[in-house]
């Protein structure tokens, strides 16, 4: 019985000692909420309007919502007479542990943080990447989505992304177009740049500015190696393509221009 008086009777010295503590801890911790509660607000508002996507403003605002909260309990459990210097290595030890089983997708999320900020491409670019080509569909926290022209789905790492060289066809708003035909030594070439010219330009997908380019790339055993390099919208690249090559086979028609077959210096004309 006397040892029970003798522990209510400390722990009741203990409480009256340490009230002033906890109730200062206490103001601390809700004021402290409450102040966390603003400045995540006050950051998420900063990181919309900075052109973040939503999962990586979701993300980062967590993290800085949790890491300020681990600062506050820390600092309230020291108020308190709690040893700290252990809870402090705890949340190191858990950090380190955590870090080092996400090395990799803390690099891909550094790297679509440098993505997101620097922009080197943005969704509805066309880009290649590690020889792989396609158009940007969506930018992930730790990924780049590209669909190819095939219809494939590439989900590429960030961290693959900037550590490689990133072709970006569409920063220019254009792209261009490499073609080759054969010409008879025979035919007249100014004329032949000439009206091939005009026919490009009287197709509606190929762009004016800049002007197709056209000229003599090489000389073969036959005919010379033309090179027809128009200009086209990204998006439209294969479509062009395509229309390009069968605009380009009727102007030789409608033209009577010939070619020589490799099999021999006889001349044939090009068909419809």
């Amino acid at each position: 019985m006397e040892d029970l008086e003798k522990y209510i009777s400390q722990s009741l010295g203990f409480i009256i000692n340490s009230l002033p503590a906890l109730v200062m801890a206490l103001l601390v911790l809700l004021t402290g909420l409450w102040g966390i509660k603003k400045i995540s607000k006050m950051f998420r508002v900063t990181l919309e309007s900075s052109g973040f996507t939503v999962e990586i403003i979701s993300f980062l605002a967590t993290l800085a919502n949790i890491g300020m909260k681990i600062l506050l309990i820390v600092s309230v459990a020291g108020m308190i007479g709690i040893n700290t210097a252990a809870l402090v290595g705890v949340v190191a030890a858990t950090g380190l542990a955590v870090g080092l089983a996400l090395q990799g997708s803390l690099g891909n999320f550094a790297a679509g943080i440098i993505i997101i900020t620097f922009k080197p491409y943005k969704v509805g670019d066309w880009i290649e990447v590690k020889d792989k080509f396609g158009k940007v569909t969506d930018i992930q926290i730790f990924n780049t989505i590209v669909v190819t022209p095939g219809n494939k789905t590439l989900i590429i790492p960030n961290g693959e992304v900037i550590n490689g060289i990133i072709t970006n066809y569409s920063k220019r708003g254009n792209i261009r177009i490499d073609l080759k035909v054969s010409l008879p030594y025979s035919e007249d070439f100014p004329k032949f740049k000439h009206l091939l010219m005009n026919d490009l330009l009287s197709m509606d997908s190929v762009l004016k500015v800049p002007v197709p380019e056209i000229g003599i790339e090489s000389f073969g055993a036959h005919h010379l190696i033309i090179s027809v390099r128009p200009y086209v919208h990204p998006d439209m690249y294969w479509t062009v393509y395509y229309e390009v090559m069968s605009g380009i086979k009727a102007f030789y028609h409608a033209n009577n221009i010939s070619i020589a077959v490799p099999d021999g210096v006889e001349l044939s004309r090009v068909g419809k």
